[in-house]
């Protein structure tokens, strides 16, 4: 979920980082020099923290508001070179880690630190097992390589977490928690929780279609409900352009499969699931098994039916060679019809279309149901990393004092909060002579997004929160807390329409149902599998090959390690359901 859409929505959505926000999104230089200042001095006004676990018995229990003296918990940090600082600040020295000592007797140190590209975090963390280094306290890691988590938990340097959490974590965490239990089945060995997920916000990447509404308008149609009308509404944005396009300048549908056909914008991931199977991921089967759902045989419908609308010139020719944010070009040019994506994008990359075509206007609809009246999307995963625990870490209990604080207090703040307006006053925030509070660029200095410089990723978020909030906006509520009041002024006006689409198709969703390590066959035998996958699946939607082709690819899988895949991903699967 930290990808080139992340940096760019920054610059736009850097308000909303405060307690929302994705992430796929920031952008700047990044100041990681070892070489620091003075320590920075959060906002003043900061009150005493509040209990870090409910019914807590201070005088028994570890676990303290405030630790005097102070503990230490080290750290390991992969930057993100988008990542901005302030007044000679650095990771290892901000305004964060002195609001942790000072809030929570906590001093948070470095081993190290990396900025990181191309993998340079994943690669240290990987030298330093093999080469003995002591690893940190605390480390946060993302849930993009689930080989490196595994090698990790495999190492014997971390500890089970699930006593501690049972133990620590507050009632606001735990609840957050429970809301998608399954969160915790990538990092279970043997029974043991060996990490703890990083929550991030539910449906976040849940696709909606985005269409052109002033050129259905314009035309007299309505907007599609099943395929067959999405044929007939993109034949007639190509041949009949409402804007007078000729056919040749027209994109009806913006979609490419460079990177997958299962991605985070712009992929037909959403065809297939018209014909009941989401591609390049692990479903479940109609027998409660996991299948890969590149071979269910709705696939072949699917890739059928993109041969169709590629010969009809309704998608790019150059799909293949289109990854997610070149799919956003014509759609920000005003030549495209209609894209798939998020409910997010009206914020970005959708706001810029009217720069262009100032008549454009762009709104969300459900996404269209195949011939058996089935619609399908990939779901999003509720985490996207995990913490994982030293099991010689001193003072383990000290992460659920920084953290129980976080879930209370950042994850949703409340209206007359301490952080209703901003977290550090001068960092994402500031007040003008009257008081009143500014943001982005009216910063002294600028803004910066000090949800990065936590010890965990984003702080704290609550799966469900971002989209209760942008329910209640599409209901016709105000916006009172600073959720809302972030959902309406920095995300498109379109946002809470477009998350009421995802919620009038929830069980549409197909989750990856596989999140473990990579099986054994996995290790050998993935990479000639998605190679064979992905030249079949191009030949068929190009015309190269005949759409029969697809059967003799999904035996030649099967038969090449696919079969002994499947029956290793089901003995996971039965091992944690």
């Amino acid at each position: 979920m930290f990808s080139a859409f992340k940096r760019q929505l920054l610059l736009t959505l850097s308000l909303v980082c405060i307690v929302s926000t994705m992430a796929a999104c920031s952008s700047s230089n990044n100041n990681n020099a070892g070489t620091s200042t003075s320590n920075p001095s959060p906002d003043a006004s900061a009150s005493p923290p509040a209990s870090a676990a409910a019914g807590d018995d201070s005088q028994t229990s570890a676990l303290k508001d405030k630790y005097d003296p102070p503990v230490t918990i080290t750290t390991a940090w992969g930057v993100d070179p988008a990542i901005q600082f302030k007044n000679g600040e650095t990771i290892e020295n901000n305004v964060a880690t002195k609001w942790a000592h000072d809030q929570f007797g906590i001093d948070i140190k470095s081993l190290w630190s990396v900025t990181d590209t191309n993998n340079a975090f994943a690669t240290k963390l990987r030298l330093a097992m093999s080469s003995g280094q002591k690893m940190p306290d605390v480390l946060v890691v993302g849930n993009g390589d689930s080989q490196l988590v595994s090698d990790l938990i495999e190492s014997g340097n971390f500890r089970d977490v699930g006593s501690l959490f049972d133990q620590y974590a507050n009632d606001t965490w735990k609840q957050a928690m429970e809301i998608d239990p399954t969160v915790w089945n990538p990092v279970i060995r043997d029974g043991k929780k060996m990490a703890i997920p990083i929550l991030d916000y539910a449906y976040n990447n849940d696709y909606v279609l985005w269409i052109r509404q002033d050129w259905l308008d314009k035309l007299g149609m309505k907007a599609p409900s099943t395929l067959d009308e999405l044929d007939q509404v993109m034949e007639a944005f190509k041949n009949q352009n409402p804007d007078g396009l000729a056919p040749d300048k027209v994109t009806p549908l913006s979609i490419g499969f460079k990177t997958s056909m299962n991605t985070w914008m712009g992929d037909p991931s959403w065809v297939f699931g018209a014909y009941g199977t989401i591609p390049q991921q692990w479903n479940k089967a109609a027998d409660g098994t996991l299948e890969y759902g590149s071979i269910n045989p709705g696939m072949k419908q699917g890739l059928a039916k993109l041969n169709e609308w590629y010969t009809k010139g309704y998608i790019p020719k150059e799909a293949a060679l289109w990854d997610e944010n070149k799919t956003a070009e014509p759609a920000v040019a005003g030549t495209a019809g209609i894209i798939p994506g998020p409910y997010w994008m009206s914020g970005w990359p959708l706001v810029d279309t009217v720069k262009n075509v100032p008549s454009a206007v762009w709104k969300p609809i459900s996404l269209p149901t195949g011939p058996d009246g089935k619609a399908g999307r990939h779901g999003t995963a509720f985490s996207n990393g995990y913490i994982l625990i030293n099991k010689d870490m001193a003072h383990p209990e000290a992460l659920f004092t920084y953290q129980n604080y976080m879930f209370d207090n950042i994850a949703n703040p409340q209206p007359g909060s301490q952080y209703d307006v901003g977290i550090f006053k001068g960092y994402d925030y500031d007040l003008d002579a009257s008081g009143n509070p500014v943001y982005l660029d009216q910063v002294p200095g600028g803004a910066v997004n000090v949800m990065r410089y936590f010890l965990v990723r984003d702080a704290a978020r609550i799966p469900d929160a971002q989209m209760k909030a942008l329910m209640d906006l599409a209901n016709g509520k105000a916006p009172e807390t600073r959720m809302e009041k972030d959902l309406v002024n920095n995300y498109g006006k379109e946002t809470p329409a477009a998350a009421k689409v995802v919620m009038s198709q929830v069980d549409a969703a197909y989750m990856n149902m596989f999140t473990g390590p990579s099986t054994e066959t996995m290790k050998t035998k993935l990479d000639y599998l998605n190679k064979i996958e992905n030249q079949a699946f191009n030949e068929i939607i190009y015309g190269q090959k005949p759409v029969d082709t697809f059967d003799s690819f999904a035996a030649a899988w099967k038969k090449s390690g696919g079969d002994q895949i499947t029956k290793e991903v089901n003995e996971w699967y039965n091992s944690v359901k």
